[in-house]
């Protein structure tokens, strides 16, 4: 640690200071700003320059002046203290408890930046998590050590799903006892959701699997930036070092690009689309590809990170880039969630890349026709809803206005659900089985004959 404090801080913008005449400085190096009247503030170097360093605080530079100020660069990078102890606790978006509760007795610190896996070190998805949602477990299932997000908008209730997700999901492994965990990490909340997810958690036990990181609108913007870090940080600890299957939840990443929009505009850089920084696809990346598994080790990691579309645009460049980096999505629909239907999953624009993979050893063997088959039948019966609109469903021919009547049944049968409604995977086969049988047989030409003799119930329409 050096003991050369410098009183060259020169100019303050937003959350930036820059310090002058400096040495040996480098990038990511945790920074002590110390005001006149001895208040210590926390930062690091977020760019090096000979002779020049420009400080991120990691809290608000209100009441820091020039005048007086001193730098002092730590020479070491933020780390969290990491331990099995971390499991039931509530932590700030910087790492501290809010929970009452003391300051965990680490086993070992990691740099909240993590180290980038070798490609070749990765271990390919077969493995799956069963969330109890129908329209994850069968139609878009996520798989362990996959990065699959939800694209949502203002005012649809992805909080209360990831919430859902939070509490029932479960490790599918053949019967295997398996280790898991749940990480959760809060960017930009509001306090009252804040005090929801704690509540949630608290009220149905699951707090004890889970570890909670929250930053909330009210909190620095520079602490949002390492909100996330900080969450994976204690995520790789459990999936490599102690042999947990961890589902990392990330909310709301649209507050996470906004910070660092902020931070790019104080740093006086370049806008790029909608003036975000031009790195962010860059930034984006170094996050979702913390996800995932490592040859010979038992461990994973999951990733679902939540992100609310501005103006429901599937185009603006936080959805945009967050669906080149990750493997599908879900997307969540103003139209089913004006029904009252919930979760208000879309299905059709919905996809998971690596469902796929799947051994048939975790799932029932005609999963996958079922998928295809009420996929299908959706689809059509959506169509011809959108065709009895203009012609008057007295044109509409009598397989059309089954197909239609089967459109409705997904959307009330399948897709809503209660936000404590748990369904095994089976119950979800069960349901899409039930629904099939309102089609004619001739038109299921997406399941097997042996299939529908073995699933489809006796009694149809």
């Amino acid at each position: 640690m050096s003991t050369t404090a410098y009183k060259t801080v020169r100019d303050i913008a937003g959350p930036l200071v820059m310090v002058d005449e400096v040495e040996g400085v480098t990038y990511e190096e945790l920074v002590e700003i110390e005001l006149p009247d001895g208040r210590i503030k926390l930062g690091k170097v977020l760019e090096a320059q000979e002779g020049r360093a420009v400080v991120q605080l990691f809290e608000t530079t209100q009441g820091v002046g020039t005048e007086g100020t001193k730098a002092r660069f730590l020479g070491k990078t933020f780390t969290l203290g990491v331990t099995e102890d971390l499991l039931g606790r509530v932590f700030s978006g910087a790492g501290k408890p809010l929970d009452g509760g003391p300051e965990p007795i680490a086993d070992t610190h990691r740099d909240i930046n993590g180290a980038p896996i070798n490609p070749y070190s990765r271990a390919f998805p077969t493995d799956f998590y069963q969330t109890g949602i129908s329209t994850i477990d069968v139609m878009n299932t996520l798989v362990r050590g996959q990065k699959l997000p939800i694209f949502s908008g203002a005012g649809l209730p992805h909080n209360q799903m990831a919430a859902q997700i939070a509490r029932q999901a479960k490790v599918r492994s053949g019967g295997k006892n398996e280790k898991f965990a749940v990480v959760f990490a809060a960017m930009g909340v509001t306090f009252e959701e804040a005090q929801y997810f704690k509540n949630e958690l608290e009220r149905t036990g699951a707090l004890e699997r889970a570890i909670l990181f929250i930053n909330t609108a009210a909190d620095p913007v520079v602490e949002r930036i390492a909100t996330p870090r900080l969450a994976l940080t204690a995520a790789e600890y459990f999936a490599y070092d102690l042999g947990y299957h961890v589902l990392v939840i990330l909310t709301d990443m649209t507050n996470y690009c906004e910070a660092l929009r902020e931070v790019s505009a104080a740093r006086k850089e370049v806008p790029g689309r909608r003036g975000f920084p031009g790195y962010m696809y860059t930034d984006l990346a170094t996050i979702y590809e913390r996800a995932g598994r490592i040859n010979g080790r038992e461990g994973s990691i999951t990733q679902i990170p939540i992100l609310t579309m501005p103006e429901d645009d599937k185009t603006h460049p936080i959805p945009d880039l967050t669906g080149y980096i990750t493997e599908g999505q879900f997307v969540l629909s103003r139209e089913l969630h004006a029904k009252g239907i919930y979760p208000p999953v879309d299905v059709l624009p919905s996809l998971s890349r690596l469902q796929q993979t799947l051994s048939g050893e975790q799932t029932r063997d005609d999963r996958k026709n079922v998928m295809a088959q009420l996929f299908a039948s959706y689809a059509r019966g959506k169509d011809v809803r959108e065709l009895a609109v203009i012609l008057g469903e007295s044109a509409l021919s009598e397989v059309d206005v089954k197909f239609m009547k089967f459109a409705d049944a997904f959307e009330n049968r399948f897709v809503r659900q209660g936000e404590n409604d748990d369904r095994s995977l089976e119950d979800s086969l069960t349901v899409g089985w039930e629904l099939l049988a309102m089609l004619p047989p001739e038109e299921l030409k997406r399941v097997k004959k042996e299939e529908i003799e073995k699933y489809m119930p006796k009694t149809t329409n």
